[in-house]
């Protein structure tokens, strides 16, 4: 049984209360990078994000931690 809930907008998982996805300015915050480096990233695919609109972007946190530790998924040499 899932347990997910809504908070502020966001859903989180209760187990570690955590977002599932990060606004690009959040990921900027984790990663200490700019604003250009951010979107030069998601737009060459360094960065992994998914497009839901044509001015909403979210960055899967799971994926950006792999990334961060190091662990490759397999998407990218």
């Amino acid at each position: 049984m899932r347990n997910d809930r809504k908070e502020r907008g966001k859903l989180t998982v209760e187990n570690n209360d955590e977002t599932l996805v990060l606004t690009p300015r959040e990921a900027m915050k984790l990663l200490r990078c700019s604003r250009s480096v951010m979107y030069s990233g998601i737009k060459n695919g360094s960065i992994p994000a998914i497009h839901l609109g044509p001015r909403k972007i979210v960055i899967p946190r799971a994926k950006l931690m792999r990334l961060l530790e190091g662990t490759n998924d397999g998407t990218h040499p």
